[in-house]
């Protein structure tokens, strides 16, 4: 099988924590020079730093707000005018809580620039770069929810459903160049979005986390809930030589949790 990933440039958004970080440092591992992305720029250098670096690997991040649509274009024209970028895991935090009928309309524009128009900025930036090699992998982290809506979340379900349904586009459209799109949809996982849902459920019920936690466990099948390095490590082989003829798929990595078989 193969795995390798030596010569190949990776950029990981959201890299300061979570998925984000475990994918940045499972892309190293196999051999990619890994770009990180995210505001956090004393953690984004602490992590640089760490990740494995041989045989020509080399490592650099970026600190920028994915909100900042102009000023992201700009950071990704720089990243590839230095080194062609071969990889792209968009990856961000969710939209806050909330039902979808209370959303307010800046609600959805926040959503929507920090997710989709933020993921075709990054596309537009790279695209010509993978044309040119032969060799694309774009990765979208988002949701189960774009397979089963998730009560509580109105907005995160809107937008991630509009991303899952961009990169099933797009997937049609740059196949030919030897460029896949796939979307990896986490569930419940030790990340500080994790944390945030469970903190906001315990806000609004009064119950007591434990018991909250139990119950969310209740509804997946494997009865624990998700690490970062298992949703990367997925994330990881979606961008190999392995994975070429996987594309415009969306991959619960849940525990089971998910229902729904398509």
């Amino acid at each position: 099988m193969k795995l390798d990933l030596s010569g190949h440039h990776a950029l990981v958004c959201g890299a300061s924590q979570g998925i984000g970080r475990a994918s940045a440092i499972e892309l190293a591992e196999l051999g990619a020079s890994v770009t990180l992305l995210a505001r956090s720029a004393e953690s984004l250098q602490a992590l640089a730093a760490a990740l494995p670096c041989r045989d020509g690997q080399r490592h650099a991040w970026h600190s920028v707000d994915m909100l900042d649509t102009a000023r992201l274009g700009e950071v990704a024209d720089a990243i590839a005018a230095m080194a062609p970028v071969h990889i792209l895991i968009n990856n961000t935090g969710g939209p806050p809580g909330g039902p979808v009928h209370t959303a307010t309309t800046s609600a959805f524009e926040t959503a929507f620039r920090q997710h989709l128009l933020a993921g075709q900025t990054l596309v537009q930036a790279f695209l010509a770069g993978m044309r040119e090699a032969g060799y694309g992998r774009i990765v979208n982290v988002i949701s189960t929810s774009v397979k089963e809506p998730i009560a509580g979340l109105g907005v995160s379900n809107t937008v991630r459903a509009a991303v899952a349904s961009w990169a099933k586009t797009l997937a049609g459209e740059v196949a030919a160049d030897g460029i896949t799109v796939n979307n990896v949809l986490p569930g419940y996982t030790r990340t500080a979005r994790l944390d945030g849902l469970l903190a906001a459920r315990v806000q609004a019920s009064g119950r007591d986390p434990d018991d909250i936690a139990r119950d969310m466990l209740a509804t997946v099948p494997a009865r624990r809930f998700g690490e970062p390095a298992e949703v990367a490590a997925v994330v990881a082989f979606l961008c190999t030589p392995a994975a070429a003829y996987v594309n415009g798929v969306s991959i619960a990595v849940d525990g089971g949790r998910t229902r729904a078989l398509s």
